[in-house]
């Protein structure tokens, strides 16, 4: 089975984390906010947040153009 996501390793009450588990842990995090950061721009188009109602054979091109906003507007700012 492949497995498309890292998750963080948990802790029992017999086993605690390791420090390397610990520095893993941190680095899935930052990933995982960076992406969820990305994800909440993107539903202010409101395409990825309500149900799309049009064409699916545009829905593509749609979502390319949004990414492209997306991405000169973070190129612009820095």
């Amino acid at each position: 089975m492949q497995q498309n996501s890292r998750l963080p390793k948990k802790s029992t009450k017999r086993k605690q984390l390791t420090k390397e588990e610990k520095q893993m842990n941190r680095k899935v995090a930052m990933e995982r906010v960076l992406n969820e950061n990305v994800i909440g721009r993107l539903k202010r188009f409101k395409i990825l947040s309500d149900k799309y109602r049009n064409r699916r054979k545009r829905f593509g091109l749609r979502f390319n153009l949004i990414a492209g906003i997306y991405n000169r507007e973070i190129y612009e700012h820095d």
